[in-house]
């Protein structure tokens, strides 16, 4: 049976704060929403656990030429398909046995199921958009479930 603790981040826009980084820590891997800001938030995350990333609409040059748009994460029997903008999710996660939808963009924190998918956004772990929280998540996997917390950083 498969247990693992997943850190999420997304729009840290080129800033990664000691608060983000303290919430994530002790995690089992790492997944980044896009809007990273640059090569280096990436090595920082990646001393803390394994990363898996996706570009966002941000994310421009040399560095994140490499970075994909979407990705899809099969830890055990739980399916995590990542992109950076909801509004570009282009496929039915429940046909293609995804139980998990995880995007950023919104700077919003997003948390329900919908036609039996859960939809995570962490929010914002970078700069405060509007009156928006700065935030980051955890997602835990337990064989085939998935539960999430929604964590507000105080900043």
């Amino acid at each position: 049976m498969t247990r693992r603790t997943i850190g999420l981040i997304a729009d840290t826009h080129g800033l990664l704060r000691a608060e983000a980084l303290a919430a994530l820590r002790g995690v089992d891997q790492l997944i980044h929403a896009g809007d990273i800001g640059g090569p280096q938030i990436l090595a920082e995350l990646e001393r803390l656990a394994p990363l898996s990333v996706v570009r966002g609409n941000n994310d421009k040059g040399i560095w994140a030429e490499a970075i994909p748009e979407r990705l899809t994460l099969r830890l055990g029997a739980v399916a995590i398909h990542v992109l950076h903008d909801l509004k570009q999710l282009n496929l039915d996660p429940a046909t293609e046995g995804i139980s998990v939808v995880v995007a950023g963009h919104s700077h919003k924190p997003l948390h329900e199921y919908r036609n039996g998918a859960l939809y995570l956004n962490p929010g914002s772990a970078g700069p405060r958009r509007f009156r928006l929280p700065i935030g980051v998540a955890r997602l835990k996997i337990d064989g085939d479930k998935a539960q999430a917390e929604l964590l507000e950083l105080q900043v």
